[in-house]
């Protein structure tokens, strides 16, 4: 197998789902750090940027293959590298689990990342107390909805979907992670808090926290 390079930074919360979809699947990788902050973010240089016009985190190459966008990236581990699956077997649960992670990924995560931030400051003027009110109440309505749909379903295990780690709880625990950052009352989401505890308690999550990167600060 090629090896595997994963251009990350310690707080990107899409360059964290893809860490932890590679710890579980067990599959040795190279991460080259990439500064969202130094010298106006190392993201936006040109060498960067002929990688990932998006200049965004993460990006994955594998060989001759680029990827970005951490969703298409870990389906491509799960298609590579089938075990263990990242999606259930059945498609109504395949569809369930990939709900549960777009939630995540493309309704509340979007409204709450660096660049979001930086705008509102830029073009808004507002304080970062302000901005760290939007980012409070996007992860509010998303959680809200979240809490509802796993307390009310007993497709709901120890873990987002069953007891085996899906893609559902690769997204979940870095955005907890953004909420414990800004100072989210995590009190009206005990389903939410009860997956987070299980899932940290496994290797694979545990190793792709945050502060266990070599470039956290």
């Amino acid at each position: 197998m090629s090896e595997l390079v994963l251009y990350s930074y310690w707080r990107s919360s899409a360059a964290y789902r893809v860490r932890i979809g590679l710890n579980l699947k067990s599959l040795p990788y190279t991460q080259k750090n990439v500064h969202l902050l130094r010298d106006g973010g190392e993201q936006r240089s040109a060498a960067y940027r002929a990688m990932n016009p998006q200049a965004l985190l993460p990006t994955l190459q594998h060989g001759n293959v680029v990827l970005n966008q951490s969703l298409a990236i870990l389906e491509y581990l799960d298609e590579i590298h089938p075990a263990p699956a990242l999606l259930p077997d059945d498609a109504a649960g395949r569809a369930r689990v990939r709900a549960l992670a777009q939630l995540v990924a493309c309704d509340i995560h979007p409204l709450n990342n660096l660049r979001v931030g930086q705008y509102l400051k830029a073009e808004y003027m507002l304080e970062q107390a302000a901005v760290e009110d939007w980012m409070r109440h996007w992860m509010r309505e998303g959680f809200a909805a979240m809490e509802a749909m796993l307390a009310q379903s007993e497709q709901t295990g120890a873990l987002c979907h069953g007891d085996t780690p899906t893609l559902a709880d690769i997204c979940l625990i870095p955005q907890l992670y953004n909420a414990h950052r800004f100072g989210l009352d995590m009190a009206a989401y005990p389903t939410l808090a009860a997956i987070e505890a299980r899932a940290l308690a496994l290797p694979a999550f545990e190793a792709a926290r945050p502060e266990n990167q070599p470039d956290a600060a």
